[in-house]
């Protein structure tokens, strides 16, 4: 990898080229870094705080004489701030075959559902946004069948953003199901 600080006096300077040439070269480092908050947080969130901070922290920047100093700041940026948002939430992720138990048990056939968590996650699902709404409907309706590669390529998704629109989803459900009084944990033990 290029030393990426040849552009950082320009970026302090305020050169917004020169920061389009310092992504270009930092941003697959800096996902790669959060890929493990993926599950937990919306690192597409972090990422993009992350480089709004580089942006504002470039003029006080001083490298260390090592290379990809400033790389290496937005690297630690990016991981403190999922870090943060992952104790801000409290969340701890419900695993998706869970999840999806839950719904096909809410979901079964008539007279072994519960009538109300059934309108409960229909409303909760009618809330969700387009993207994370379709991925958690092509979960759900390939029934384990397809593999999240091919759900992904359905949707016209990268694998990547097809599995942090499921796990957006995932969490906007059971956060709505929590606040229409479901609690998710009891319901899985």
């Amino acid at each position: 990898m290029t030393n990426l600080d040849v552009h950082a006096a320009a970026i302090a300077a305020g050169d917004e080229r020169a920061f389009a040439r310092w992504l270009a070269g930092s941003e697959a480092p800096i996902r790669a870094s959060l890929r493990s908050f993926a599950a937990s947080v919306d690192t597409e969130a972090v990422l993009q705080e992350t480089l709004l901070r580089v942006w504002q922290v470039a003029p006080r920047f001083e490298a260390d004489g090592r290379d990809n100093g400033l790389l290496r700041l937005a690297i630690r940026i990016a991981r403190n701030l999922a870090i943060s948002e992952t104790r801000r939430l409290r969340t701890r992720p419900i695993e998706p075959d869970d999840l999806e138990r839950h719904l096909a048990e809410a979901m079964g056939p008539a007279g072994t559902s519960d009538p109300l968590l059934a309108r409960l996650i229909a409303k909760c699902r009618e809330k969700l946004p387009t993207k994370p709404a379709q991925a958690l409907a092509a979960r759900l309706e390939s029934f384990g069948a397809a593999s999240d590669a091919v759900l992904a390529e359905r949707l016209g998704m990268q694998k990547n953003t097809f599995l942090q629109n499921f796990t957006r989803a995932r969490r906007m459900l059971e956060q709505c199901l929590e606040r229409g009084g479901v609690d998710i944990r009891e319901a899985s033990t």
